[in-house]
């Protein structure tokens, strides 16, 4: 009778593994790309590699003047084309000291809170997708559908709809548009129990986000965090009611900041659930102040060529994935000096390198759906 050892070499029960999700990989949205290191099914460390998908926007912003730099504005964060570019020319109508006409002001408040429900019913439906649940992707795109067929009526754009000018918007209200905005405002206000009951009362959706993935508030402020994902830390701050900027100052009874204080995947999803009831609320109040204003003019009359004095700003905006900002440098020429863009998902991302750390291989899916992240909007 003969013993045979057989050996399995090199230490191989104590040695890490390197795992990479991505650059390609259904559940990270795009090309992202996840540096793992494992210790069986436990993520020991993690490092997002972002940089896939730049395209140096802020380069070209340098090389575009004033009029054509919100094509690249409303780009990066596909999801939010109308804030995109709100900041840029908030930015630049600040650099020139320019007051916009106030039926602007409000019709701006109202395309930018429906962006915001537009976004936010996307991670809605794709974010349970990710966790296995098929159903509500297809509620969230039909809701979507009717809202983006009143922003495709006014502008002509589904996703990139490039309606906003240095002064104001490009031209006026279709007649009727304010009655079908409100039609299909009420049509989707009937249908949000879907995420409420379908979704968030679920109970396999539930075990699989309670407790899971939790960032702590000081990780928030470590890490630049912003917007829902921030607020669902407990970190009370939206740029909408701090500092006020288009009608919001005059909104206040209305806006709600919606916070949790779990920062687990679940309170990320309730944030980003409770922030879309709150949007259609705000779109509702701007209808009924359209309806009382007296009509009037809808933007500035610009030179021919527009030139911003020497000079520099900043503009920052509650963009629906977070803070988004614009830095903005000139020389007194048509063309920005500089246009840096602080974007809300590259600063969120970063927090996966404590966030991940710890938990389950099988649980990175659900933390990575829930930081609602545009990986144009990392790449910029």
């Amino acid at each position: 009778m003969t013993e045979t050892t057989v050996g399995i070499g090199g230490a191989a029960e104590s040695t890490d593994m390197v795992l990479n999700i991505g650059p390609q990989h259904p559940s990270t949205h795009g090309v992202l790309r996840l540096r793992l290191v494992l210790d069986g099914e436990r993520i020991v460390s993690a490092e997002p590699v972002v940089g896939y998908m730049h395209r140096g926007a802020e380069k070209l912003f340098e090389a575009r003047d004033y009029r054509q730099i919100v094509m690249l504005a409303n780009r990066h964060d596909w999801l939010s084309a109308f804030s995109n570019e709100l900041g840029v020319v908030m930015a630049v109508e600040r650099m020139l000291g320019m007051e916009v006409p106030e039926r602007a002001v409000w019709m701006r408040t109202l395309l930018a809170e429906l962006n915001r429900v537009l976004n936010h019913l996307m991670f809605l439906g794709s974010y349970p997708l990710e966790l296995g649940g098929i159903t509500p992707i297809f509620h969230a795109f039909r809701e979507r559908e009717e809202l983006q067929a009143v922003m495709e009526e006014i502008s002509g754009g589904r996703m990139h709809y490039m309606f906003n000018r240095v002064g104001g918007l490009k031209e006026d209200l279709p007649a009727g548009w304010l009655g079908r905005a409100r039609a299909a405002i009420a049509d989707v206000r009937t249908r949000m129990d879907v995420y409420d009951k379908l979704v968030h009362g679920n109970e396999i959706f539930r075990a699989r986000t309670r407790g899971v993935g939790v960032l702590s508030a000081e990780a928030v402020h470590a890490y630049g965090v912003s917007g829902p994902i921030a607020r669902a830390s407990g970190v009370d701050f939206d740029l909408r009611r701090d500092e006020p900027y288009l009608a919001y100052g005059e909104l206040q009874d209305v806006l709600k900041v919606i916070t949790r204080t779990e920062g687990d995947c679940l309170a990320r999803f309730e944030c980003l659930l409770d922030q879309t009831h709150n949007a259609l609320d705000l779109a509702v109040a701007c209808l009924d102040r359209m309806d009382d204003l007296p009509p009037g003019p809808i933007n500035q009359r610009l030179p021919k060529v527009l030139k911003a004095p020497e000079g520099h700003t900043y503009a920052w905006t509650e963009n629906p994935l977070g803070i988004n900002g614009y830095y903005l440098v000139s020389k007194g020429e048509k063309t920005p000096y500089r246009l840096k863009l602080r974007s809300a998902s590259y600063n969120n991302i970063q927090a996966l390198a404590v966030l991940l750390p710890g938990q389950l291989v099988a649980d990175m899916v659900a933390i990575l759906g829930s930081l609602f992240f545009v990986v144009g909007d990392i790449d910029k």
